[in-house]
């Protein structure tokens, strides 16, 4: 199985930035890729971005495109979500998630870390 850990959240005024880290131990090998994910206050959860092992390949939440960055995944250990021009919007729980079934960019996650809470203000 695959472990994870988020951390590098706060709190940041808007327009501010924050880089989230995601830690991936175990059985890494096995997952196609890893995604971040978010669950802002009585929301569902949504998925934020993703990359794939295979080819590097990102994906974006059309709300975030232009201010997110994921990278990493190189090592299949880590990544990371560069977050610029924040929005109260973004406000949420943040988490990283591994794809371990193959199909769409935003489905098949199966491991999730305990998540790292963004908060916006404006």
């Amino acid at each position: 199985q695959v472990q994870l850990v988020e951390s590098g959240g706060g709190l940041v005024q808007t327009g501010g930035s924050l880089r989230l880290s995601c830690a991936a131990s175990g059985d890494t090998l096995s997952a196609y890729g890893l995604g971040w994910f978010r669950q802002p206050p009585k929301k569902a959860r949504e998925f934020v971005a993703s990359i794939s092992f295979s080819d590097g390949s990102t994906h974006y939440l059309d709300a975030v495109k232009g201010r997110f960055t994921v990278s990493g995944g190189d090592d299949r250990n880590t990544m990371f979500l560069q977050m610029n021009n924040l929005k109260p919007e973004d406000t949420a729980v943040y988490y990283c998630a591994a794809k371990i079934q193959p199909g769409s960019y935003f489905l098949g996650y199966g491991r999730w870390g305990q998540g790292t809470q963004v908060t916006v203000s404006s």
